[in-house]
C-alpha cells in the first residue's frame, strides 16, 4: 500500500480503534515527554485541540504556557488556508472549520515559532501524512515566504508510523516527532 489515501486510510482506522481510556493515558505520557522541548519564554507555539481519535494536547499546552510559551491554534479561514489565532486561557472557543474549535475573530493573528501538527501518519525520514487538505503545507510555505522557519513537530501516537510514506517535491519533512514514547530529531538539521 504506497498511495497516500489508502495509507491514510489505514492508519486513522487503526488510530480510531484505541480506546479512549489509552488515548488518554498516550497523550498523558506524550504531556512529560513534551517538557523535553527547550524554547524561551515568549516562544510563540501553536497547537490544536483534538478532533476525533487525535492525541489530546491540551495538558502539555497548559504546561509550556506555564512555562512562559504563547500559544495559538489553527483556524480555518477557508478551503486553502489556515490561520493561527492567540490562544489566551479564558477565551471563548468557536468553531474554526473542518470540525475543529478556537479563538475567534477577534483574536490576533500570530506567526508560530513551533509548529505542532496533526498528522495520519510519519515515517523515519521525517515524511509526514495529513489529512489530505494542504492546510499546514500552504501555512508552511506562507510562514517561509515571510522569511520564518518554524520547527516543525508531528504530533501523533507511535503506531501510525509507517515504514515510508510517498514524498512530493511540495512536501516539508519535519523536524521531530512527538509521540508516547519519545521525542525524536528527524531532519538533519538537527
Amino acid at each position: 500500500m504506497d498511495n497516500k489515501a489508502g495509507i491514510r486510510a489505514a492508519v486513522l482506522a487503526r488510530r480510531d480503534a484505541l480506546a479512549a481510556a489509552d488515548r488518554i493515558e498516550m497523550s498523558l505520557a506524550m504531556a512529560e515527554i513534551g517538557e523535553q522541548l527547550q524554547f524561551d519564554p515568549g516562544t510563540v507555539i501553536a497547537g490544536y485541540l483534538p478532533i476525533r481519535s487525535e492525541p489530546d494536547l491540551r495538558p502539555m499546552l497548559a504546561r509550556f504556557r506555564e512555562r512562559g510559551a504563547r500559544l495559538c491554534l489553527p483556524v480555518v479561514l477557508d478551503r486553502e488556508t489556515i490561520v493561527f489565532r492567540d490562544f489566551i486561557r479564558g477565551a471563548e472557543l468557536v468553531s474554526t472549520g473542518f470540525g475543529t474549535s478556537g479563538p475567534g475573530a477577534e483574536a490576533e493573528l500570530l506567526d508560530p515559532d513551533v509548529l505542532m501538527m496533526p498528522l495520519s501518519s510519519f515515517d523515519a525520514q521525517g515524511n509526514r501524512l495529513g489529512y489530505g487538505a494542504g492546510h499546514y503545507d500552504r501555512a508552511i510555505a506562507r510562514l517561509r515566504a515571510k522569511a520564518r522557519m518554524p520547527l516543525l513537530i508531528g504530533t501523533a501516537f507511535a503506531m501510525q508510523e509507517v515504514e515510508r510514506l510517498p514524498a512530493e517535491a511540495h512536501d516539508v519533512p519535519l523536524d521531530m516527532i512527538l509521540t508516547e514514547r519519545g521525542l525524536r530529531s528527524l531532519s538533519q538539521a538537527l
